[in-house]
């Protein structure tokens, strides 16, 4: 049964705006930085619906990729445990907060376009599920990576314990999970949880510079893009032969696409 306390709260917390000098790049914006961004139900809801607002972007083919990026000195603090000690029933709070952070996050990886994430300052605890249901993630020199969760003696949430040892390893994952282990960026690169280390002051710059390239290169192509991101990822949940399977379907599909023709015409001919 859902608190009623929170069915009260208008969703915000989290924003939706068009970004780079076409405006072929959305761009999601965790906007609470007076709590760190972490996430309550308002602002699990309004992440909701800034994907909301990218899925119809994404349908009318006017952008090419989703940059997330977040607002003052740090990416993401996790969830908002403010918010957890304020909940008159604090177990249906949890349940309710963290189902639906889930959901949005899991939408957020199947966007048919690639998904940029740009972290700073610290990712703790579900933070650690914004970036690792982003395609890319590129992180600010300075940035520190923990799970956080034991800290207040609860456990992992929003998809970390499935995501973050397909990312680093299972014994990697579980020496963040039970040693509080913090680690810096050039380590997370290292470890695979980033895909590139770049320094504080150029960090923005240069992720809007990697979304608009990807967004440019997906101009009508999008749907190639999409699919090999669902490859990917569906991969693990599937036998070899079964994803082979999958591989063999889609390109055959993909190949009798005009924009795949075009493309192939323009490689022959050169």
């Amino acid at each position: 049964m859902t608190d009623p306390v929170t069915s009260e709260v208008e969703p915000r917390g989290v924003r939706y705006e068009r970004a780079g000098q076409d405006g072929r790049v959305g761009r999601i914006v965790l906007a609470r930085p007076e709590a760190s961004n972490a996430f309550d139900l308002p602002a699990a809801r309004s992440l909701g619906f800034a994907l909301d607002r990218a899925e119809a972007d994404i349908d009318r083919s006017d952008i090419g990729a989703v940059l997330v990026t977040a607002e003052g000195p740090r990416f993401c603090g996790g969830g908002d445990v403010r918010s957890f000690a304020a909940a008159h029933d604090q177990p249906a709070y949890l349940r309710e907060l963290a189902a639906t952070l889930e959901a949005e996050l899991r939408r957020l990886s199947d966007l048919p376009v690639p998904v940029i994430a740009a972290v700073q300052g610290s990712v703790a605890g579900a933070g650690l599920a914004v970036l690792l249901n982003s395609d890319v993630v590129l992180s600010g020199r300075s940035t520190r990576f923990t799970m956080a969760y034991a800290g207040i003696g609860l456990t992992p949430d929003c998809g970390v314990s499935y995501l973050l040892p397909r990312a680093v390893g299972q014994q990697r994952a579980l020496a963040l999970a039970v040693t509080g282990r913090v680690l810096g960026a050039d380590e997370a690169a290292t470890w695979g949880l980033v895909t590139d280390v770049v320094d504080d002051a150029v960090l923005p710059e240069r992720a809007l510079e990697l979304a608009e390239s990807i967004a440019a290169g997906a101009a009508g192509d999008t749907a190639a893009l999409g699919q090999a991101k669902r490859l990917i990822r569906s991969s693990w949940d599937v036998t070899r032969a079964g994803s082979a399977a999958d591989e063999v379907d889609t390109i055959a599909t993909a190949v009798t696409s005009a924009e795949a023709r075009r493309r192939i015409e323009r490689f022959v001919s050169r």
